[in-house]
């Protein structure tokens, strides 16, 4: 039921959405002329790799001499139409083709990437270290979740994984709904980039 659920609302938010891609690859292309879309391996359900595609919300070599690292507040890898996107979560619009062919889903963990690392106690950590990271992959990732939803911005992968495992446990049909719904109205409040309260 949640992967029919998922095809059908990816399909029809793909063919709803086709005026905000004009616009957003218009903005991205006027602002630096580089690349519309901007895919890399991510991990998904049970380990397997696959490639997810974003609008480019960051310049081109953002991540040469930092490697796989989250966004920061006041990340300078950041362009000026993509801290607007990334506070709508435009950019995460193309990812609707991910969870149309299966990869993801709409609500789940967030779908993290191979190698990505996380700042314990001043030294990286790969994030296949960090307790919890197992249990987060039994499920699709999604394009919202618990995690996305209701933690602080900044807190630990570690901490953020918390809310990934009360979701595997409590999911629902009902909770996948609520979830979708308050990212909607994140999305259009423009706070998914909020320190705070996103909603």
């Amino acid at each position: 039921m949640k992967r029919v659920f998922d095809a059908a609302l990816a399909a029809a938010g793909l063919a709803i959405s086709l005026p905000a891609w004009i616009l957003a690859a218009l903005a991205i292309k006027l602002e630096d002329g580089g690349s519309i879309f901007y895919s890399q391996d991510r991990v998904g359900r049970d380990g397997r790799v696959f490639r997810a595609l974003k609008f480019r919300s960051m310049h081109e070599d953002a991540e040469h001499t930092t490697g796989p690292l989250q966004a920061r507040a006041g990340d300078g890898r950041v362009t000026r139409v993509g801290r607007v996107m990334r506070a709508t979560a435009l950019d995460e619009l193309p990812q609707l083709w991910n969870i149309l062919r299966g990869d993801m889903s709409f609500v789940g963990p967030r779908a993290l990437r191979p190698g990505e690392i996380e700042i314990e106690g001043g030294a990286p950590v790969p994030l296949e270290a960090v307790r919890g990271y197992a249990d987060r992959i039994v499920v699709r990732p999604g394009l919202t979740g618990v995690a996305q939803v209701f933690a602080p911005r900044d807190i630990s992968r570690r901490s953020k994984f918390r809310y990934d495992r009360l979701y595997i446990q409590r999911r629902s049909f009902g909770l996948d709904m609520r979830l979708i719904l308050l990212s909607f109205w994140i999305s259009f409040r423009g706070t998914w980039e909020s320190r705070d309260r996103k909603y």
